[in-house]
């Protein structure tokens, strides 16, 4: 019998060496060698805090980790009216402040780095614009391509496209081998009609295939894993269904205020804030079906299907399915904060809320009957960004006559910020006595990987590069988004207890007490 066991271990060892060996997937490669064509970077409202913040910095790291083209520029366009030299200055000192400042690159890239003063209404201006990129492309070498991102208020999103336009920098002609791009920043309208007035808009300038709708949480590094989690593991995805999950929680919680972004928020709140794109972007992700191929097409089609079979929200009885909230006085990390309504630039009779939980169900034959939770606020406890997928508790307890009839269910959590990890939790037997405990396996997303990390706008710009849409929204994706979110933000907005329905809670908190009602009802929605 023993020698049976060692030849069978032996056989077993072999087996699975020859796999590892001849099997291609065991060695998996990832290269970061996609082929990128010189090209100009134009970003206009380059003056603005997010270039300072994300844009430059996060091609200045591109840079460091070769993920930009060689040759490349970058045009800044902003209504300040400095030259070449005082935006190089102000762009030394936003990067100076980064983990990833390098004195010796920085005398490299500065002089890649240029400024045309720009307003948005002149046409003049951008035939100024379009002669200077000419001029640049020339000496450079950059061949006619160009990015154009739109760093700028929404407000002047039509405005700014229409005169690119018209300065005919947005053109593609076949004769020629330049290529022209433009990345919109969300949000994309306020409403269902105001998202179709701009692509129609943006239709009229550039083709699909040009236009890049950026949503940054798509880019986060745990959030592309979800796909992979499901869809790359054969032990989930049979379990992945109304059969064994019992609902799923998405949450997306800031411990922030409004900070510099009251003035825009105000009219927005979190639902156009928030909702419209990342909460319903991490939706899909965590509910779609697999696409036949991992293409940015065929994934934004499960998308739209998903989003097709969202049940049409009952604004009829809002309060069964739907929590708002708006933050007060608190304290955040041992330090007192304002209220909302004492925010600069915010109103102090405000009705905007800055917290929102809803229910919602997916009517197809995968999810019919489970609820999912979405929420998301400011000013709450911490910033966390998770998924949790809570199944359903065993149907039957052989254990009760020693360890009762209640038997925790199995839970799985897709951490996204600030623990990037995959956590699942089960039974276990204690040591000794016949006793269950809960114990958890963690996966730490970074764990044993040594290569370059790209931050969520690092990858979006590398990919706007390249010119993948897999990051980014389509807008057929986008206006049915609008068109399940739209009748309750009239609802909520038209009627006339909008007050009440506002409801507060302390900053440092999880948000009002109510939220712990919408579990409590009939889980099924009906």
């Amino acid at each position: 019998m023993n020698d049976f066991i060692k030849t069978e271990k032996k056989d077993f060892q072999t087996r699975v060496v020859g796999i590892s060996e001849n099997v291609s997937f065991s060695k998996n490669h990832c290269p970061f060698d996609e082929v990128m064509e010189p090209c100009a970077i134009v970003i206009l409202g380059a003056s603005g805090d997010l270039t300072a913040r994300k844009l430059l910095p996060s091609l200045f790291n591109l840079y460091l980790n070769n993920g930009l083209p060689n040759p490349f520029l970058i045009v800044g366009c902003g209504r300040t009216r400095i030259g070449n030299d005082e935006f190089r200055e102000r762009m030394k000192k936003a990067l100076s402040e980064s983990a990833s400042w390098d004195q010796k690159k920085w005398k490299d890239f500065v002089g890649l780095l240029f400024y045309q003063p720009i307003d948005y209404d002149d046409s003049s201006a951008y035939a100024n614009l379009a002669e200077v990129l000419g001029e640049l492309d020339r000496k450079y070498e950059i061949g006619g391509n160009r990015i154009f991102y739109l760093a700028i208020p929404p407000i002047l999103y039509e405005t700014t496209v229409r005169m690119l336009g018209q300065a005919s920098v947005s053109q593609e002609y076949r004769e020629q081998k330049g290529w022209s791009r433009i990345v919109v920043e969300k949000p994309f309208g306020r409403d269902l009609k105001t998202a179709r007035t701009l692509d129609r808009v943006l239709h009229q300038h550039f083709q699909e295939h040009q236009i890049f709708r950026i949503d940054h949480y798509l880019a986060k590094e745990t959030v592309q894993n979800i796909l992979m989690f499901r869809f790359a593991n054969a032990i989930f995805e049979p379990l992945w269904n109304r059969g064994y999950i019992d609902y799923i929680s998405i949450m997306a919680a800031e411990n922030l205020g409004v900070e510099h972004r009251a003035g825009y928020y105000d009219h927005s709140g979190v639902l156009r804030d928030m909702f419209q794109n990342h909460m319903m972007q991490l939706l899909a992700l965590c509910a779609m079906e697999p696409p036949s191929l991992f293409e940015a097409d065929r994934v934004n089609d499960e998308k739209v299907k998903l989003y097709r079979s969202l049940r049409p929200f009952p604004v009829e009885k809002l309060e069964d399915y739907l929590v708002l909230g708006q933050y007060g006085r608190g304290t955040i990390v041992g330090k007192p904060v304002s209220a909302y309504r004492e925010e600069p630039d915010v109103k102090p009779d405000s009705l905007t809320p800055t917290f929102a939980m809803m229910k919602v169900f997916i009517d197809n034959w995968r999810w019919q009957g489970v609820p999912f939770y979405l929420c998301s606020g400011k000013r709450l406890a911490e910033k966390r960004t998770e998924m949790v997928i809570q199944f359903k508790e065993v149907p039957h307890s052989m254990f009760r006559h020693s360890i009762g009839e209640h038997i925790i269910a199995n839970r799985l959590i897709l951490g996204i910020y600030p623990d990037e990890k995959i956590s699942l939790t089960f039974q276990t037997k204690n040591p000794g006595i016949i006793c269950l405990r809960s114990v958890t396996m963690d996966f730490h997303y970074h764990q044993g990987y040594k290569g370059p990390l790209l931050d969520a706008y690092e990858k979006v710009l590398h990919d706007v590069i390249v010119g993948d849409h897999m990051l980014f929204w389509r807008q057929d994706g986008v206006e049915l988004c609008w068109s399940f979110l739209t009748p309750i933000l009239e609802e909520c907005e038209a009627c006339g207890n909008r007050a009440e329905m506002l409801l507060p809670y302390q900053a440092g908190s999880w948000g009002p007490d109510a939220v712990k009602n919408l579990y409590r009802r009939n889980p099924a929605g009906r």
